[in-house]
């Protein structure tokens, strides 16, 4: 297969696969298995740990996922006037870098509790791990593309990627090529980014639907769970 053919299916097509899924697999558990729909609490066990990883990893994650957002999808017309494409990009960098890094080492923690924790290993689905390890590397991967951003600071690059993700949302077509040339790493950052899409409704990952559908998330107190 020829790197044009491979480049358009995972560029171009992979993530309306995802996106598709992420969608329609979301509706179809939300009307067949609402009472699937959480993210199961083992507040019982190691509760420092888990107060101080989740709020380290929620807290760099949602500033990561909305600067991706706001970084990606704003207009040209509408971040023009007050910075240039370098200027955007080291605000993303230092941004994204920062939360980044707050968030992969709320993670870690997250991770070393239930997998060094025998009782809540044994309690925990090969579902969970797998979405812990993933949303690791993809961090790992963010992070990783910093350097490659700090040694060409032109803006070259983001505006490229903005491009690619503004074509995508907007159904361009021929909007792979845009990446085509691009680093490996910024690719399987994208492609990774796109399975977390893939995988979460069938995976506790589904519950980010009822956190962004509500304000009141962000204010919300604490589950509290108890013993009989």
């Amino acid at each position: 297969m020829s790197q044009h053919f491979v480049n358009a299916l995972l560029f171009g097509i992979y993530p309306y696969v995802c996106l598709a899924m992420w969608l329609l697999g979301s509706l179809i558990r939300f009307d067949r298995e609402q009472y699937t729909w959480k993210s199961d609490s083992s507040q019982l066990l190691r509760r420092r740990q888990l107060r101080l990883g989740s709020n380290l990893f929620h807290v760099g994650v949602l500033i990561v996922i909305g600067g991706h957002f706001a970084g990606f999808l704003a207009p040209h017309w509408m971040v023009s006037p007050f910075l240039n494409a370098s200027q955007h990009q080291l605000l993303a960098v230092m941004a994204g870098g920062i939360a980044g890094i707050i968030a992969i080492v709320g993670l870690s923690i997250l991770m070393y509790r239930r997998l060094s924790d025998p009782r809540i290993r044994i309690n925990s689905a090969h579902a969970d791990i797998l979405v812990l390890v993933i949303l690791w590397l993809q961090l790992a991967l963010g992070l990783a593309t910093i350097p490659l951003s700090l040694a060409h600071m032109d803006g070259a690059m983001f505006e490229i990627l903005s491009d690619y993700v503004k074509g995508i949302v907007t159904f361009q077509t021929g909007t792979a090529d845009l990446i085509i040339q691009a680093p490996l790493v910024y690719k399987i950052h994208i492609a990774l980014g796109f399975t977390i899409f893939l995988i979460s409704p069938f995976t506790r990952l589904v519950h980010i639907w009822s956190g962004m559908a509500t304000v009141g998330f962000l204010v919300r107190p604490h589950q509290i769970v108890r013993k009989r």
